[in-house]
């Protein structure tokens, strides 16, 4: 028999089973709750941070690099200040010894920008070490809060992932046997609420799911079930206690 050529009490029937099911998983999925959110927050946080971390090492290595090259400037100044000394000794023109004093002159000049430039650069090393300290500071911080949010989740997987498996088995295997026009309805409605229920029984003459009244002409139709019959006030497929009693949990693992 064809899904969509099947009693509506038998629809009704699965579609509710299928909830029962769902609905377990959603449990397991509560137990977890914001961690697996969490965990790969903090997954990106670190690997930020990281990145960030790689940045300013490398930012220090280049300022260091400058550092070093200036230092190389001082000691070639200070070895052509030497050789223009000796070279002084030796002038035989006035325009020798001038074009000697300017180049002593030039020398000197080199030695104070470079030395003001390793200043500038060593105070720039300085700001970068300490936020490069911050940050892995930071890191170090995130890592271990990670580390407690995995092992916390890894333990609640290692406990319902063989049950959440079992589940969701049983869930693909529930949603075959429902036509495709009822199972569209059924996964809008659970997306439309946070409690994800789609079919909900009546209960003391009220919807299961927004607790509205039911009228008693509206719960008559349910029982007879000659058409599937939605919560006029908030969408809900509603199931009276007939299919309830013969989709009891215990018995999901059946046809």
């Amino acid at each position: 028999m064809a899904q969509n050529d099947l009693p509506i009490a038998d629809r009704l029937k699965q579609l509710y089973k299928l909830q029962l099911i769902d609905s377990q998983v959603d449990e397991i999925e509560i137990l977890k709750g914001e961690l697996p959110m969490e965990v790969n927050d903090l997954e990106d946080e670190v690997a930020g941070l990281q990145t960030r971390v790689g940045k300013l090492e490398q930012q220090i290595k280049d300022i260091e690099t400058e550092i070093s090259q200036h230092r190389s400037n001082i000691k070639e100044s200070e070895a052509l200040i030497e050789k223009y000394d000796k070279q002084m000794t030796n002038v035989k023109n006035n325009r020798e010894y001038e074009a000697l004093s300017k180049e002593l002159e030039m020398q000197k000049l080199e030695i104070q920008l470079s030395e003001k430039k390793i200043r500038e650069m060593e105070g720039q090393k300085e700001a970068k070490n300490e936020t490069l300290k911050a940050t892995q500071e930071k890191v170090n911080g995130k890592q271990a809060d990670l580390k407690v949010k995995k092992e916390e989740l890894a333990g609640i997987i290692s406990k319902t992932e063989k049950e959440e498996t079992e589940l969701k088995k049983k869930s693909d295997a529930a949603k075959k046997k429902i036509d495709e026009r009822l199972l569209k309805a059924y996964n809008k409605i659970r997306s439309s609420y946070r409690n994800k229920l789609a079919v909900v029984p009546i209960t003391r003459d009220s919807c299961g799911g927004c607790f509205n009244f039911i009228p008693p002409q509206a719960q008559l139709e349910i029982g007879l079930h000659k058409k599937v019959v939605a919560c006029e006030h908030c969408g809900r497929i509603l199931v009276d206690d007939s299919i309830i009693s013969e989709v009891a949990p215990e018995n999901l693992v059946e046809s």
